[in-house]
């Protein structure tokens, strides 16, 4: 352990010893005083499996593991979800085209997850969702297209979504009537189900961290330990203040989907599979700007585009092209912007315009590289690979099907194990906010009448925190300007910034801003309007002078405006130049980022 004195190191060893498991009333908490234990057991204990990567896949695979009861850490160079994990379509879906390319196994597997997690895994979390499929062709389009909607009806077991129903032109524009009258014949609707991405990894993460995982954010693979020809563990620094430890292991996975590559190089193994990033941009635009009662997909020339109901707005998305730049900061285009406006409006009566969107954002796909050179041809499966000895590779796949990676992964890391680990037992273990939600959201009026609340804003709460509600308001007792609404962003109240910093790890204004909350696309501000509140309710928890406070507004102003700056840019060079300009939160990052 580098940067402490002897005597501090051998007290805080010995504090260890004595808590090895730094069990707590709450093990799923990630504060301050966690994150610091966390440090202390990376360094002392030896581990079944050292996860890298804090995306979904990542966390779903320290979950995994966890409740097979083996010993697990999960280390992740920025925060949770900052990635791929934070910038999806927030579906979780079959993939309605996939049927068309005839990956029927892939399809059947996804509509498996999202029923499980509709019903029994994250209730809270993940939601039905109506979409409205226009129809174009007459004679031949509506038997086709009913019988991929059948099938994709059918193909994952017991339906908690109600199935097709079919619409006149009529009928498909009193629920759609923002369309144009001649942009479609019928239509067709059909459900799907959506989830807040970046909240819905967090709390995967932090059920790890429920049953056993050590979950430490900021902290960045530098180099990987080996004895003889087997991984045997990884060195890292903590970004934040560059203290290094070494963390051993039986085995190392790497999840870390658009950097898969470049860990595999720093591990100096050599690859299995290569992975290409590709680019999504979606745009967020107020919900009266298209009047409707159900989202839209439609087709373009390449893939498909999906208008999804978002609270009070819509998501419109997604692009699909190659990405060769920055991976931590993909930069949206106005060309990709143009796009997507292009596409939509030539469907709506009242055509959309840059002013009406509210916010942007960029992710990438980390795609398994095929013959092809068009990114929506690539494999959305995914591959595991034992790279070396000790050192597993997992990549591609949907967010949808992030459980089934996981078990992948662990189970192609279980040689290195001592004993054979037990089976995969993730289809049975709720999130954490999953048991008794349903209960409370008959008790919502009861529950905002204790706490002076609206039930709206209860159940708002519910569907972000499930049954972890009462956690999240018992930090405002005796601090009741706490359930005030943040002045520019009234769909978030005072105490869930506080409740992101105490319980659920941030450290950063942007990690609180662009994850823990939604505000950096909800609001035209982005962010900046209420920056300065939020930095000052995060600095009270992390004890932040001042001057700190001020650095963490002045960075994530710089971020907004680089992103601005880079949305009205012609190609992707020029907007990554002004995405790049900007400041790392996390200064201490080095290149790669593991």
């Amino acid at each position: 352990m580098l940067g402490r004195s002897s005597s501090e190191e051998g007290d805080q060893v010995t504090r260890s010893r004595q808590e090895p498991r730094a069990r707590t009333a709450n093990p799923a908490q990630l504060g301050p005083s966690e994150r610091e234990a966390a440090w202390e057991r990376l360094g002392n204990e030896t581990f079944d499996l050292v996860v890298i990567g804090g995306g979904v896949v990542g966390a779903g695979t320290a979950l995994d593991a966890a409740t097979r009861g083996l010993r697990v850490a999960l280390v992740e160079a920025r925060d949770l979800a900052s990635g791929t994990s934070s910038r999806s379509s927030k579906l979780f879906h079959g993939g309605l085209r996939y049927l068309e390319q005839l990956e029927f196994g892939l399809v059947r597997e996804a509509l498996r997850e999202r029923e499980l997690m509709l019903t029994r895994l994250a209730p809270h979390l993940v939601k039905p969702v109506s979409f409205l499929y226009p129809l174009t062709h007459r004679v031949w389009e509506r038997p086709y297209t009913a019988a991929g909607l059948f099938l994709y009806d059918t193909m994952g077991g017991a339906r908690s979504v109600p199935g097709q129903k079919h619409l006149t032109k009529a009928g498909a524009l009193r629920m759609v009537p923002a369309l144009k009258r001649g942009a479609l014949i019928g239509g067709i609707r059909y459900f799907d189900a959506q989830a807040d991405d970046a909240r819905h990894t967090l709390t995967v993460a932090r059920t790890a961290a429920h049953y056993g995982a050590v979950i430490r954010t900021s902290t960045q693979v530098v180099e990987f330990l080996r004895e003889a020809d087997r991984v045997s563990g990884v060195r890292v620094r903590d970004v934040e203040d560059g203290r290094e430890a070494e963390i051993r292991a039986n085995a190392v996975v790497n999840c870390t989907g658009v950097w898969t590559d470049e860990l595999q190089r720093l591990s100096g193994s050599r690859g299995r599979f290569r992975v290409r990033a590709s680019k999504g941009v979606h745009i967020v635009v107020p919900r009266d700007r298209i009047v409707s009662e159900a989202g839209l997909i439609l087709r373009t020339e390449k893939s498909v585009l999906f208008v999804i109901p978002w609270r009070n707005h819509w998501i419109v998305g997604t692009t699909d092209t190659d990405w060769n730049l920055d991976l931590a900061h993909p930069a949206a285009t106005k060309h990709d912007i143009d796009y997507l406006l292009e596409h939509v409006n030539s469907v709506l009566a009242t055509p959309l315009t840059h002013d009406d969107i509210e916010g942007v954002y960029a992710g990438l796909r980390p795609l398994l590289a095929g013959e092809s050179e068009e990114t929506s041809k690539l494999s959305r499966e995914h591959a595991v690979a034992r790279v070396a000895p000790g050192f597993v590779a997992i990549a591609g796949g949907k967010y949808t099907t992030y459980r089934v990676m996981a078990a992948d992964a662990v189970d192609a890391a279980a040689v290195d194990l001592s004993g054979r680990p037990q089976p995969s037992i993730t289809d049975k273990v709720p999130l954490l906010g999953a048991d008794g939600y349903h209960a409370l959201v008959n008790q919502a009026d009861h529950v905002a009448a204790e706490h002076g609340l609206h039930p709206y804003r209860v159940r708002h709460l519910l569907d972000r925190y499930g049954s972890l509600v009462h956690e999240v308001l018992a930090l405002a007792d005796g601090r009741p300007e706490l359930l005030r609404p943040l002045e520019s962003a009234p769909d978030y109240l005072g105490v869930e910034v506080v409740y992101a910093v105490s319980h659920e790890g941030a450290l950063h204004l942007e990690d609180v801003l662009a994850r823990r909350t939604r505000i950096s696309i909800e609001y035209p501000h982005r962010g900046t309007d209420c920056a300065e509140q939020v930095a000052k309710l995060m600095g009270e928890v992390l004890g932040w002078p001042d001057a700190v406070a001020a650095r963490e507004v002045e960075v994530y102003n710089a971020r907004v405006a680089a992103e601005r700056d880079s949305q009205t840019q012609p190609d992707d060079e020029a907007a990554d130049e002004r995405r790049s300009a900007a400041p790392e939160a996390r200064a201490k990052l080095t290149e790669p980022i593991g």
